[in-house]
């Protein structure tokens, strides 16, 4: 499948995408490809890797590898480990933890529901205060439309990879969970220093809490054309209003 790398919310990515794909159009696997490409503090292994029968986090704890299979999903959970080692390492240790002290169990539990919600759809932001404080009061005219100009100061990278794999056939709804935590401003726009930052935010008891608020990612301007038109956030199954107390 193309994907438009050059897309806003792929530019966290987008360089070592590009090369990773171009290596598997060259022939290489892509835990191969992830290896060479775009490596991250654990190997990238076949599926097939997997014992039957074994949880996938705890594989990965175990033996520092990474069960990838020949798909977009797996694709970019191999960037993100690429861009965020620090913060997947953390995930994958609350995840192993979890397990270990619970079983896997016919349900995850509270703690591992929201660390797989986090590795799949969570988003980060940097903003400034205004912006904060409508997208938590889920406000989208004032966060989208008042606030507009705003935009020209925050930063919004997608960290879920299966939030990625949604962008890459973008469509409106596609909704993130952003991390409840403001990156920190002074960060600027150094990724590895998020990285370094986020993974010491995530702690199991913070977790829990499920600190996320939602995003329709596709209102941030600059990230869709028609958004350009105020009516596009009066689609209220998309932007949807607070729920009442």
């Amino acid at each position: 499948m193309a994907i438009h790398w050059s897309a806003p919310w792929f530019a966290g990515v987008a360089e070592a995408g590009r090369a990773v794909q171009a290596a598997q159009a060259q022939g290489l696997p892509l835990p191969e490809a992830l290896n060479r490409h775009a490596p991250g503090p654990l190997r990238a292994v076949s599926q097939s890797a997997l014992p039957d029968g074994q949880a996938y986090e705890a594989f990965i704890a175990a033996t520092a590898s990474v069960p990838t299979r020949e798909n977009l999903h797996d694709l970019f959970n191999g960037l993100i480990w690429h861009r965020f080692p620090d913060s997947k390492r953390q995930l994958n240790r609350l995840q192993a933890q979890a397990i270990a002290a619970d079983g896997v169990g016919a349900v995850r539990g509270p703690l591992r529901d929201a660390i797989t919600l986090f590795d799949e759809n969570a988003a980060l932001l940097r903003a400034p205060e205004p912006l904060w404080r409508a997208l938590r009061a889920r406000d989208w005219a004032e966060l989208f439309v008042a606030q507009r100009g705003a935009w020209a100061c925050a930063r919004l990278l997608p960290f879920g990879h299966a939030l990625l794999e949604k962008l890459a056939q973008p469509y409106k709804s596609i909704t993130a969970h952003v991390f409840a935590l403001p990156v920190p401003e002074s960060l600027g726009d150094d990724l590895a220093a998020w990285d370094a930052w986020l993974a010491t935010q995530l702690d199991a008891a913070r977790l829990r809490a499920k600190p996320f608020t939602p995003l329709p990612v596709l209102g941030v301007p600059g990230w869709w054309d028609g958004n350009a038109d105020p009516a596009f956030y009066a689609d209220a199954a998309v932007f949807r209003p607070p729920r009442a107390a």
